[in-house]
C-alpha cells in the first residue's frame, strides 16, 4: 500500500513510455505482510521467499492462505496459519473425493452468490464461505443423490478454478506432500490399512487402533466409512 504513490506511478510512466502500450487494465494494492505484527521488510531482516515457504508447502496451500484474507487487509503470515489454510484446504477437496465433477450446468445459486462476493472489491473471504457451504451441501448429496453431487461437484470445481485453487485430483493431493522422500510411502500406508482391516476383521481392536495411532503420529489421517472402507490423507 506504501507503494501506491510515488513508486508504482513511476513504474506506469516508464513502461508506458518504453513500450507505448497500456501497462496494465487492473492494478490492485495489497495490504501489508506481516510477521508477528511486524511489517515485513528488508530492512527488518524478517523476510522470506516464496521460494522458501514452497519447500515447505504445496503452492495451492499458500494461494489459500493469501486469499483468506481481503488483498486490501495486512495478511499475518505464521506457519500455524499455513497450516490452517491447508486442513481448510483438504476439507474442499475431500468433498470431492470420490464424486464425479463432470461437466454439467452450474448450481445457480451458490453461482450468484459467488459472483457477487467477487463482484464486491474482489471479496475472496466471503466467496470462500460460499465454496465451504457448497462443499458442505455435496457431502450430504454424494450418499443420496448422484445427479445432484455432480452438479453441486462441478459448480465447486469451476468456482474454486476462478481463484486457482481445487484443480488437482483430490487423490493426488490429499496422499502426496511437498517433500519426495517421506520415510512412509503410500504403498506402505496402504499395506498397514490392510493390516487394519484384517484385524478389525479377526475383532483384534487392540491392534487395529494401534495401526491406527501409528499412521497418525506419522502424519497420516484415516477416516472409515459406513459401507466399511477406509480412506486417507497426510495430516
Amino acid at each position: 500500500m506504501d507503494l501506491q504513490f510515488p513508486h508504482h506511478e513511476n513504474e506506469i510512466a516508464q513502461s508506458e513510455g518504453t513500450t507505448g502500450e497500456t501497462f496494465v487494465n487492473l492494478w490492485m494494492h495489497n495490504g501489508f505482510v506481516r510477521i508477528n505484527e511486524e511489517k515485513m521488510s528488508k530492512s527488518l531482516g524478517n523476510f522470506f521467499t516464496v521460494r522458501e515457504v514452497l519447500k515447505q508447502y504445496k503452492p495451492e496451500i499458500i494461494r489459500f492462505f493469501i486469499l483468506s484474507s481481503h488483498y486490501r487487509s495486512p495478511l499475518n503470515y505464521s506457519d500455524e496459519q499455513l497450516n490452517e489454510a491447508g486442513t481448510a484446504l483438504k476439507r474442499l477437496y475431500n468433498a470431492l473425493r470420490g464424486c464425479d465433477a463432470a461437466e454439467s450446468l452450474l448450481q445457480p445459486d451458490y453461482k450468484s452468490r459467488f459472483e457477487q462476493a467477487m463482484d464486491d472489491d474482489f471479496n475472496t473471504p466471503v466467496a470462500f464461505s460460499v465454496l465451504f457451504d457448497l462443499a458442505r451441501e455435496l457431502n450430504k448429496a454424494k450418499e443420496t443423490d448422484f445427479d445432484g453431487a455432480q452438479v453441486l461437484a462441478f459448480t465447486l470445481k469451476k468456482l474454486a478454478s476462478l481463484l486457482g485453487l481445487l484443480q488437482d485430483d483430490p487423490e493426488d493431493f490429499l496422499k502426496n506432500s511437498v517433500s519426495q522422500d517421506d520415510a512412509l510411502t503410500n504403498a506402505a500406508i496402504e499395506h498397514s490399512i490392510q493390516a487394519r482391516l484384517d484385524a478389525k476383521k479377526a475383532k483384534n481392536w487392540a491392534l487395529a487402533d494401534k495401526i491406527r495411532d501409528d499412521l497418525k503420529e506419522q502424519g497420516v489421517i484415516l477416516e472409515d466409512s459406513p459401507n466399511g472402507q477406509t480412506s486417507w490423507c497426510r495430516a
